[in-house]
């Protein structure tokens, strides 16, 4: 699968080429080891809800030791993930999986769901771990190092709520607004994102289908092996023969189960989560916005004379500066995030394709196997019953 197919290209400019090089060109030489595993369930007087293990291998000289054990659960990764977002609102943050809610039960997670939210939760601290900027963000080293009541301590130390409601407020203001002139390379930017959400939730719904219509198809097949087997016991002369085809249906239905376990595991996860990276992009490019509309209502209220000149001179510097700082960022972090997204979907794609033909070339084998003896033995009765 070529994105490139519905990419408008974007301009490259000098400094995206040095920011494309200085993330192509990092050494390859991994330093931080990010393992969740073994899931508790917790339940108190007012919720039930579920905790990971968090083990953090690492040579890095930041940290004080080599080895962290820490447990988590999901609202801490949220935290984390919204305090990325607040230290680098122009960087693509990995998405975590939806928070899924059943009422009136008290246990909440089937095994199915934990497991699934289990590799989805290490596959989000990886990505972090594997970004040239976001493995050193500070909130990402208490995340894998402190004890569960350190962690406590430290998200009291934000903002208050009167401040985080002005800052909502007036984010909301500057996305009403809205920016005068979007740059090119953004509106392309947008134009590809738009295509892409739309792609990628179509061939997320086709996969969902697909995998549905193979569990019907496993469920009525492996029915039949029982009856074939009932069926060569009330027939002496076919007991051979529905005996093979009984062998041949099981045979066919653990092929089966090992292609959907593909499916499930290799494939629907991959679509899914660019599903949400779709989400996360227009998150990023609406901060984007955000950012240039804080400059031009200041550009235009200097124009109006609406306040002190030389405050608002000053504000508009820094305001430029805060504005190139974040499209450097993203243009940078966008041809990264292409390349990856890219490898990404061809390797589900190319592994559900392989795992494809060995699974019809395994049926077919074991049907014609069955089909050439059938044929055999039908040629030696033939020949014993000639004179």
């Amino acid at each position: 699968m070529d994105m490139n197919s519905f990419s408008p290209m974007m301009p490259t400019s000098p400094l995206s080429m040095i920011n494309q090089v200085k993330f192509e060109d990092e050494p390859d030489l991994k330093d931080l080891f990010i393992t969740v595993d073994e899931p508790e369930s917790h339940v108190t007087t007012i919720e039930t809800f579920i905790t990971y293990r968090i083990i953090t291998k690492t040579s890095r000289g930041e940290f004080d030791s080599s080895d962290f054990e820490v447990r988590r659960r999901y609202q801490d990764f949220l935290w984390l993930k919204g305090k990325l977002e607040e230290a680098h609102p122009t960087l693509i943050i990995p998405p975590l999986p939806e928070k899924f809610i059943v009422r009136g039960m008290v246990e909440r997670f089937n095994d199915d769901f934990i497991e699934t939210r289990r590799k989805a939760l290490q596959k989000f601290l990886n990505r972090i771990a594997d970004h040239p900027t976001l493995t050193f963000n500070e909130d990402f080293k208490i995340f894998l190092t402190v004890q569960a009541w350190e962690l406590s301590s430290h998200k009291k130390q934000g903002p208050g709520l009167l401040s985080k409601m002005g800052q909502t407020v007036r984010a909301v203001a500057l996305s009403m607004r809205g920016v005068k002139s979007r740059p090119q390379q953004f509106m392309e930017m947008n134009d590809f994102i738009e295509i892409f959400s739309q792609k990628i939730n179509l061939i997320d719904k086709i996969s969902q289908r697909i995998y549905k219509e193979e569990r019907d198809y496993f469920d009525e097949m492996r029915e039949y092996g029982p009856i074939h087997i009932l069926w060569s016991a009330s027939e002496d002369d076919l007991a051979d023969t529905l005996s093979g085809v009984a062998s041949c249906i099981d045979t066919c239905c653990k092929a089966t189960e090992k292609r959907m376990s593909g499916l499930s595991e290799a494939l629907l996860p991959v679509v899914h989560e660019y599903v949400l990276y779709s989400e996360i992009l227009m998150g990023v490019m609406k901060r984007r916005d955000q950012i240039q509309a804080e400059l031009d209502s200041k550009v235009e209220a200097l124009t109006y004379k609406k306040a002190d000149a030389d405050l608002l001179t000053e504000e508009i510097g820094k305001l430029e500066d805060k504005v190139e700082c974040a499209n450097n960022a993203l243009k940078a972090d966008w041809e990264r995030w292409k390349q990856n997204m890219q490898n990404d979907i061809k390797s589900a794609f190319a592994d559900m394709a392989e795992e494809n033909i060995h699974y019809y070339e395994q049926c077919l084998a074991t049907w014609e196997s069955f089909l050439t003896s059938q044929t055999d033995l039908h040629s030696e009765e033939t020949s014993e019953d000639k004179p």
